[in-house]
This record gives structure tokens, C-alpha cells and sequence, in this order.
């Protein structure tokens, strides 16, 4: 089917973004849409929210995984936020259930989710999974709907390894040069991976996520494991043609169809 097409039937894919605070969720889509400006945020009914009672609902500690957020940059996307489950415990984590499970029996393809990214910060001392988190891998069954996890603020383990270098005699620019290369070996056997090879419901792939926070970013890595895990042809065709930083992709996928 003709892209155009596609997009005139669908309107918009749709992504679920989990995480906690501070996993850099925000920063992500902001390269993913090809912007540095705040999302517009809408309810479910597709009227936008003020800023102010946006604020005001955070500062009450209310959050709604209904509302919608909208980059201007590419309105193709939209993109649904879950605060993680350290915010709420089992009621957030019972939200996020029911939305996926709601989303699910949506009777049109467009109003269905199309896809999920766990966002899990490497830059934090334990690096390790919260129990929120084991509980979501466990016990969630997300049906047809792909989830990626993204371990975001990669570039903590380089900093790791540099100080480990240098502390076994390495010179600054040969442990800088090396750092990058051991943080990915020492992640490859490490239990981040492991643990999610031993859950019940694994996601269906990973990706390592550096330097995010820098003008250059290059996010192309997160937009084609997402298009691969995409079993349904139109979702994947409505993706890759919504998607605006990876012209690469748009010309692979158009001689391949």
C-alpha cells in the first residue's frame, strides 16, 4: 500500500513510552522527532492541555497515560508517557496494564498502541532492574504490540571504564579510546542482558543508547530495531515513512515492498 495511503487510513503510529524519572524519555523523542521544543499535550478527547494545568496536576503528583503527546516537527508520532513504576508502585503499574490491555481492543487499527519503549538510565549506581520493572517483564502480556528496551545514558559506562582504565596505568587518550569499546564488552556478559533473556515475557529486542543529550545524537540504530520488530506490513510501511531521521530506512524499505 502507497505510504500516503497508509497514513490517510491510520493517521499517526502510536508508542507507549515507559520509564523512570530521569531515564532521558523526553530527550529521546525530542531526536526522534528532529526538535529541541516541548511536546503539545492533548487528552483523550483530542483537546490540548494548558501548560499550566499541566503543572499543576504534576505538582499534585497526577498523571495520565491517556493524554497524548505531539512533537510539531512530526506530528506522525504520538507518543504516550508512563512515569515508571517507582512513582506509583502497583497503581501505576496497573494503569500501564489496563491502558495496553485497552489499547489492545481498540476496534481500529489507528487507535490501537503500536508499539512500547522501556526506558532503563544506565547512569545510575545499582543499574539495575527496580522491582516495578521485574514486575512489568513478568506479568505483562503486551499481545502483538513490540517492546523495546532502551537503555538510555549509555555513555556512564564509558566514563565507568575510563576511570578503570586509567587506574590500570592507561594514559588518558589511549582510556578514552578504549573506554567505549570494554563498556560494550563488560554490558554484553553483564546482568542487564542476562536478566532479560530469564524473564517470562522478554522484549522482543534491546538497544544501547548513548550521548542522546548532544545536538548530533544519532538515534537511526533506535528506528530501525523498532521497524524490525513490527510483524504487521502496513504498521511498518505507516513507520518507516513517518519517521524523519533515518532517509536510509524510507529507501531500504521502499525497494524491499
Amino acid at each position: 500500500m502507497d505510504p500516503s495511503k497508509i497514513r490517510e487510513k491510520i493517521g499517526r503510529f502510536r508508542i507507549l513510552t515507559i520509564g523512570r524519572a530521569n531515564a532521558g524519555k523526553t530527550t529521546i523523542l525530542q531526536r526522534v522527532c528532529n526538535t529541541r521544543d516541548n511536546p503539545e499535550i492533548f487528552n483523550s478527547g483530542g483537546e490540548k492541555i494548558d501548560s499550566a494545568v499541566l503543572t499543576a496536576s504534576r505538582e499534585r503528583g497526577e498523571h495520565d497515560i491517556g493524554n497524548e503527546m505531539v512533537f510539531q516537527s512530526n506530528p506522525g508520532f504520538v507518543f504516550h508517557d508512563s512515569r515508571g513504576f517507582e512513582a506509583g508502585g502497583e497503581s501505576e503499574f496497573n494503569k500501564v496494564k489496563a491502558f495496553i490491555a485497552d489499547r489492545s481492543k481498540e476496534a481500529t487499527l489507528k487507535d490501537r498502541l503500536h508499539a512500547i519503549w522501556y526506558c532503563i538510565p544506565m547512569d545510575e549506581a545499582s543499574r539495575s532492574f527496580t522491582a516495578g520493572e521485574t514486575k512489568f517483564f513478568s506479568q505483562c502480556d503486551t499481545g502483538s504490540i513490540p517492546v523495546i528496551v532502551l537503555f538510555t545514558k549509555f555513555d556512564a559506562l564509558y566514563d565507568i571504564e575510563f576511570k578503570k582504565l586509567k587506574k590500570n596505568g592507561l594514559s588518558r587518550k589511549d582510556a578514552k579510546e578504549m573506554a567505549q569499546k570494554h563498556a560494550e564488552e563488560s554490558f554484553a556478559n553483564g546482568p542487564q542482558l542476562q536478566f532479560l533473556k530469564d524473564v517470562r515475557r522478554p522484549p522482543k529486542c534491546h538497544i544501547c543508547l548513548p550521548n542522546m543529550n548532544k545536538d548530533d545524537a544519532d538515534c537511526s540504530s533506535l528506528i530501525e530495531r523498532t521497524a524490525e520488530t513490527l510483524d504487521n506490513e502496513v504498521l511498518q510501511q505507516l513507520f518507516v515513512s513517518t519517521q524523519q531521521t533515518n532517509l536510509d530506512l524510507c529507501m531500504q524499505y521502499a525497494v524491499e515492498k
